[in-house]
């Protein structure tokens, strides 16, 4: 049941309609139940993973409360660390593992390969679930003791399959404060979720029309003016379908009263790549920050030992993101960067200078090319189409008019956003002005939405 179709709506105003009808000691049990059909709508059988880690975690938070610092307490975090990464591990990585066994003893590359499905979305809750029971360790997270409220955390079903990553102390403030929001905040919802529609069926599944179509067989478009065309189809895709399913995620649990943290800010107005980093998934990245990089040192022990650090966290986030060399070269090259900018000393300015629009440019450019390892089947169509947006015939151009209009419109509201916050200010702003922003979305998604068979969104294979 994807965020985009009818049915979901459907389900979504059931959903809303139970929850404020309903006495309010009857709201948590309804979401709960909502949230297990939602995901089992999907796969059934895959919900007993859920209980399983949610039970886990909660067994492990518990003993924690229960045990002074010490070998005991640590032991109760590694068990449930143990856990999750466990089940993320052979969901995720047994047969990138068994493959490249395979390679090693030089036996068919399926030798050793299981027939695994993947649970969608188990990057998603193994990684809200950790952080958690981490806090709770660190002594930066009460307990929670009554278990559906905390399954309620780990499987709530606007962000349960592809985020944001949200902070239990974050979730908890509104569960155990909850009050109904406000008509400012159903206009920002529902305002959020017109508008993360927009981005996905007007921008990001048409150029994923573009995407599939290059990279599906590369040297059927020569020229570096194709590769090109198809590698930055890619960039607009995914973060007009990331950045749409968030929106989405936000708005939908703003109007049932929760208040997720923002996880896009314009990335590709970022000046730099570490700039990029603090706008793009900003969910995940600060969560590689305070429970990856910093633990490891952060910048804390010399200049190398940051390099090295800021490496490692890349890597692991690429991995993360995927199981193969693809993933695991497109952290690197992430990490690679981030390291020489710390090396130049890039810093961020508020102000904007004559030449940050080339930066802008020159790090889109950049990022664009870290894609190619994202999308590409294999890692020797990586290394095929990096030589072709660099070598070869100037070929031709794989968009239609209209779309590089629609883009440069795009762009034009980023930049107004970035220096006037347009988009913020609908909810305040007379009713004619905000009917008229959603009509607005809405004709657009009439007249240039993609109408075939619902496209998943990119993330939810995470």
């Amino acid at each position: 049941m994807l965020f985009h179709t009818p049915q979901f709506f459907a389900f979504f105003v059931v959903v809303l309609v139970l929850f404020y009808t309903l006495p309010r000691a009857a709201g948590r049990w309804i979401l709960l139940a909502a949230s297990y059909y939602f995901y089992m709508c999907w796969n059934a059988k895959f919900v007993l993973l859920i209980f399983v880690l949610t039970g886990i975690d909660y067994t492990a938070a518990m003993w924690m409360r229960r045990l002074p610092a010490g070998g005991k307490r640590k032991a109760a975090l590694v068990m449930s660390l143990s856990a999750n990464l466990g089940f993320l591990g052979f969901f995720k990585y047994y047969n990138f593992l068994a493959a490249n066994v395979a390679w090693m003893f030089s036996v068919p590359a399926d030798a050793f390969a299981l027939h695994i499905i993947l649970p969608m979305g188990i990057s998603f809750h193994t990684f809200q679930s950790m952080s958690y029971v981490i806090d709770v360790y660190r002594g930066e997270q009460e307990v929670i003791t009554d278990i559906v409220d905390y399954a309620l955390y780990i499987a709530f079903f606007p962000q349960l399959v592809a985020g944001p990553i949200v902070r239990a102390r974050h979730f908890f403030a509104d569960l155990y404060h909850w009050r109904a929001p406000d008509a400012r905040e159903i206009l920002r919802g529902t305002l959020l979720v017109v508008f993360g529609l927009l981005k996905k069926l007007a921008i990001a599944d048409q150029f994923a029309r573009l995407a599939d179509a290059f990279f599906r067989d590369p040297a059927a478009h020569p020229g570096y003016l194709a590769a090109w065309s198809g590698v930055i189809a890619f960039s607009l895709q995914i973060f007009f379908d990331f950045s749409g399913y968030t929106d989405m995620a936000i708005g939908l649990a703003q109007i049932l009263g929760f208040h997720f943290p923002e996880n896009f800010r314009r990335p590709y107005l970022a000046r730099s790549i570490t700039e990029f980093w603090r706008r793009w998934h900003i969910s995940l990245s600060t969560w590689l920050r305070d429970y990856l990089y910093i633990p490891l040192g952060g910048n804390r022990h010399g200049r190398w030992h940051t390099y090295r650090n800021l490496m490692l966290t890349m890597l692991l986030g690429g991995l993360w993101h995927g199981a193969s060399w693809n993933f695991v070269i497109w952290g690197g090259y992430h990490g690679a960067l981030l390291a020489i900018e710390r090396l130049l000393s890039i810093r961020e300015h508020k102000h904007w200078s004559l030449f940050d629009p080339l930066r802008v440019a020159f790090t889109f450019g950049l990022a664009s090319i870290s894609w190619v390892f994202f999308r590409a089947a294999t890692l020797r169509d990586s290394i095929y189409i990096l030589g072709r947006l660099f070598t070869g015939p100037h070929g031709h151009i794989l968009w239609w008019h209209w779309q590089l209009w629609f883009v440069l419109a795009a762009l034009l509201l980023a930049a107004l956003e970035e220096s006037w916050g347009w988009f913020e200010r609908l909810p305040d702003a007379p009713a004619w002005a905000y009917a008229s922003a959603i009509a607005v979305f809405l004709f657009c998604l009439e007249l240039i939405g993609f109408s075939g068979r619902a496209v998943p969104f990119v993330y939810f294979q995470f």
